[in-house]
């Protein structure tokens, strides 16, 4: 049996990265491409720890929480990714070890975050939504009541450089979509780079 692609898509917490995510999920299984969505962090136990953290719920050391969304992401591997892939099934994942990284290197030691995430399996294609900072507030301010750990604006600029370097770390040739679009365009860019790894077709009317 042919194993699946694992697909990834990542950017700042406001970007569109997850709702790109639901669209690309949705027209590859309408094109008979049976794919799964992961998201970090996860449902899993660890992955509530995360949340929980992320909203203020309780106070950890950053290599604590960056330890935590290791685990979390070793965990998802174990249990849906690798045994999804070997069953011919395409994982879209919603963020990736990019995000340990990016998110991680705000308060933790670089070299210590790429060591204890270089053996994880590379993905096919990673797709990087680029958004500027003040946009990503924007956006998060309209849709929420609230703001978590890292969403402030000195934060996310941060952030979206270290996203730069994570893909240098470990070697990614992401492809770079401009953000600050329309969703019918973003999807539709996004769909042309993911089916023409497929090597399918598709009707951008239908997006």
């Amino acid at each position: 049996m042919e194993k699946g692609k694992l697909y990834v898509l990542e950017g700042c917490d406001g970007a569109g990265k997850s709702l790109q995510s639901q669209i690309l999920q949705k027209k590859l299984n309408s094109l008979g491409r049976k794919t799964y969505l992961s998201i970090k962090p996860t449902q899993f136990l660890i992955g509530g720890l995360i949340r929980s953290r992320l909203v203020g719920d309780w106070v950890c050391s950053p290599e604590c929480l960056q330890s935590l969304f290791l685990a979390d992401h070793l965990f998802s591997l174990e249990k849906e990714i690798i045994p999804k892939l070997e069953q011919g099934i395409n994982i879209i994942s919603d963020r990736y070890i990019y995000s340990t990284f990016a998110y991680g290197a705000i308060s933790c030691d670089r070299e210590w975050l790429k060591n204890i995430n270089k053996n994880i399996p590379k993905p096919d294609i990673t797709i990087f939504l680029d958004l500027p900072a003040e946009k990503c507030i924007e956006r998060i301010e309209k849709e929420r009541f609230s703001t978590e750990l890292y969403e402030k604006k000195e934060t996310l600029e941060k952030i979206r450089e270290n996203y730069f370097e994570a893909f240098k770390v470990f070697n990614t040739d992401a492809v770079i979509i401009n953000g600050d679009d329309t969703i019918e365009n973003i999807s539709n860019k996004i769909i042309t780079r993911i089916t023409n790894l497929e090597d399918i077709s598709f009707d951008s009317d239908c997006i």
